[in-house]
């Protein structure tokens, strides 16, 4: 399999540092960045090609990976347009719909769109995946690999649901780090140091998603079972329901997702 990446930024680093620790050649990735800085960089640390634009040979690929930023996607996917034949199209930006990546690329529909979040960069990140009904059980797998190289993958039949994925797991570690941050807080204000603060907020984070991935039993469960009745953690959780936080939590989370709807409306317009 031989890919091309168009923009070599964070994203693009991790997913290409995650296909070489899985033993992908870097002989066959290229990059399409037009910052000289970015290339110079991407050479010196996977040894892979690239360029400056989308010429002939950024399309002497089985796959072509589109990590630029949802605002500058048409105008990147302009000098493709017209120019696939059997390539698969792999989206990694937030909120560009298919049928939009489609219409700019001339019509051509070979397409998946996924959606990653940030601790991909670590080689731990969940990532959604919808692909076109054009796109076949291998299309599918090179999609897969390429994803599955920085985390675990899920994939979505309804591409309506994208909105949602990027809802919950792509804004998803936002809400993770405001409760680190708070919890932080907290512990500095009971009387810990920075860095004992941060030492607790983070490993006790940290501890209890390990112990939730490692358990078949459903989170409620692991909760009960650390809230003793009139103790210390049944405070807590009172103080927390009393102000509602849960419901707060599912009403932002909401927020994002029709977020995620408008900002697909407007980055489809003509």
């Amino acid at each position: 399999m031989k890919i091309t990446f168009l923009g070599g930024g964070n994203m693009a680093n991790a997913l290409i540092g995650g296909l070489i620790r899985q033993g992908f050649d870097p002989a066959g990735i290229r990059v399409v960045e037009p910052q000289a800085e970015s290339r110079a960089r991407l050479a010196a640390s996977f040894g892979v090609a690239c360029l400056a634009q989308a010429d002939r040979a950024a399309l002497v690929c089985d796959v072509i990976v589109l990590a630029v930023k949802p605002q500058q996607m048409r105008e990147a996917l302009a000098p493709l347009a017209g120019h696939l034949e059997r390539q698969l199209v792999v989206s990694i930006a937030a909120g560009t719909r298919m049928a939009d990546i489609a219409r700019w690329l001339g019509g051509y529909a070979k397409l998946v769109r996924t959606m990653p979040n940030t601790p991909a960069l670590i080689g731990a990140g969940i990532t959604g995946l919808c692909a076109d009904p054009s796109v076949d059980a291998g299309g599918r797998d090179q999609a897969e690999r390429i994803l599955g190289a920085v985390g675990k993958t899920l994939w979505i039949g309804d591409e309506r649901l994208m909105d949602a994925v990027t809802a919950v797991s792509g804004s998803g570690p936002a809400y993770v780090f405001y409760f680190i941050e708070s919890l932080r807080d907290a512990a500095r204000e009971l009387g810990f140091d920075e860095a004992q603060a941060r030492l607790l907020a983070i490993e006790t984070v940290v501890g209890a998603a390990a112990l939730a991935a490692a358990s078949k039993e459903d989170v409620a469960v692991l909760r009960q079972r650390v809230t003793s009745k009139g103790g210390t953690t049944e405070a807590a959780l009172n103080s927390l329901n009393a102000n509602d936080v849960k419901a707060a939590f599912v009403r932002a989370i909401r927020a994002a997702n029709d977020r995620g709807s408008e900002l697909g409306e407007r980055l489809g317009k003509d």
